[in-house]
């Protein structure tokens, strides 16, 4: 059964998905991906990552501003899909889009429903100590990710394992598990699972709030939250004299109990920074200091920077 697929997808976490499905010899019939966006210091103009690959393989690319009205529409009616795979692609899409496809809209979602619906499920499910995570393909409708579940893929989440580890092991995941969606649907052996809306839980959009250290929780807690965005946006405190201070990469010590006021430095031997939390202390591998590049946590204590002593604060 050969079925015209049209992708909607953006970032690298889509471009997973769309490489298998091209590598698989897929009928993908066009991309539809997010305009190109200012970026940098310079506001260059960027392409998303979907559409640089599609047009590396020469697939139609559309960059829609919206996905409502008419002329999307005329779009949809022209390309006429068979399915339509979702993975990342940054917009609601209306009910008349939903509706279109014979094999209806089938979404790649980073998080084993129903827990972290919602646009930051990696982050969260790192940043609250998960020992695991997943991908669910589902099939979509007018909700936020409440569409039936179709398949699984586990993915356990390592104690260093940061943002950048988890989205890359996600991102294979959801293109196998996609292709096996696929597989199955052709097969006719797909079978759709309701969402237990009582454990659904929800994975908001990151803010600036959400990256500031707060020590005065435990050493895993602050641990959990640092490497949940790293390496993008990055955690951060601040320094005694109230420069910000962003911090990539750590580990937890092995200490426990009270060892001083939260955010306090304990010890710069080794090359690491020791900062106290609410109970245990965390060793600081590497820091973006304000206005500056990433460097070593040894560059930092060389420049003499921080001592034994001074507290990171929430400013």
């Amino acid at each position: 059964m050969s079925m015209k697929i049209l992708f909607m997808g953006t970032p690298d976490f889509a471009l997973f998905s769309l490489r298998s499905l091209v590598e698989a010899g897929e009928n993908v019939i066009g991309v539809v991906t997010q305009p190109d966006k200012p970026k940098g210091r310079g506001y260059t103009l960027t392409p998303p990552p979907v559409k640089v690959y599609a047009m590396e393989k020469e697939i139609p690319v559309y960059q829609p501003g919206t996905l409502r009205g008419e002329e999307f529409a005329t779009l949809l009616s022209e390309l006429a899909p068979d399915l339509i795979i979702v993975v990342a692609y940054g917009k609601i899409l209306p009910a008349n889009v939903l509706d279109y496809p014979k094999y209806g809209c089938i979404n790649v979602h980073g998080s084993l429903l129903p827990a972290y619906r919602g646009a930051a499920p990696m982050q969260r499910a790192i940043m609250e100590g998960q020992p695991e995570t997943g991908i669910t393909t589902m099939m979509m409708d007018v909700g936020l990710d409440t569409g039936d579940m179709l398949l699984v893929g586990k993915v356990a989440i390592e104690e260093n394992d940061n943002f950048e580890t988890i989205h890359d092991k996600l991102g294979e995941c959801g293109a196998n598990t996609l292709l096996d969606t696929i597989k199955a649907l052709r097969e006719g052996t797909l079978t759709r699972t309701k969402q237990d809306d009582s454990l659904a839980t929800y994975a908001a959009k990151i803010e600036k709030s959400d990256c500031l250290i707060d020590f005065t929780k435990s050493a895993m807690e602050v641990h959990n939250q640092i490497r949940g965005l790293s390496p993008i946006p990055l955690a951060f405190t601040y320094t005694p004299d109230g420069k910000m201070l962003k911090v990539p990469t750590t580990e937890v010590a092995k200490r426990e109990g009270t060892l001083a006021p939260a955010g306090t430095v304990l010890s710069l031997a080794g090359g690491k920074i020791e900062v106290a939390c609410g109970t245990g202390s965390i060793f600081v591998l590497s820091v973006l200091p304000e206005g500056k590049k990433r460097m070593a946590a040894a560059d930092f204590i060389n420049g003499r920077k921080i001592a034994v002593g001074d507290v990171l604060t929430a400013k």
